[in-house]
């Protein structure tokens, strides 16, 4: 099954790795990717402890905000990640901020969608991101979108550790 948890609103990562804490609990391998993200916020320290295999990238900055030779160095990073992930043995593989990555194409696009296409062959497979591919929501088997109604960073609230990373 293809999951896809997208929008504007918080909840994406932390419904991913939900889902991600729930396999292992069931003896299922889990394979977590990044992209955008160096892997140290904190609910991942304690998946690996639990067996989760986990891949980052230590490019992890906003995309508006790298240049062309970051962009370069973020999609060679995401590219390896993804294979290196999908050369390890899973049942749920997480691909977190998917949807940026191939949007900005910091991460090779085929390889990406042949990741995800492997919910056809019955592995369990999660996209998050705030905008989704087309192809994305039509090969989605779940599709929940998080809607921002009210957030602190509107009111200028820094994100807290622990809570919102």
């Amino acid at each position: 099954m293809l999951h896809l948890y997208w929008g504007d609103g918080k909840g994406k990562t932390t419904a991913a790795m939900g889902l991600a804490l729930r396999a292992l609990g069931h003896g299922r391998k889990v394979v977590i990717v990044q992209f955008l993200k160096d892997g140290t916020s904190g609910e991942m320290e304690p998946l690996r402890r639990l067996g989760a295999v986990v891949y980052s990238c230590p490019n992890a900055k906003f995309t508006w905000l790298m240049n062309e030779e970051e962009k370069a160095a973020a999609q060679r990073s995401g590219t390896t990640a993804l294979r290196q992930a999908l050369a390890q043995p899973w049942d749920l593989l997480v691909l977190d901020e998917a949807c940026a990555a191939y949007e900005t194409s910091l991460v090779d696009r085929e390889l990406l969608r042949q990741a995800a296409a492997r919910a056809e062959a019955g592995f369990e497979v999660v996209l998050t991101g705030r905008n989704p591919a087309d192809w994305m929501q039509d090969a989605a088997d779940y599709s929940t979108e998080m809607r921002a109604c009210q957030h602190p960073y509107t009111k200028g609230v820094p994100a807290r550790e622990g809570v919102e990373y």
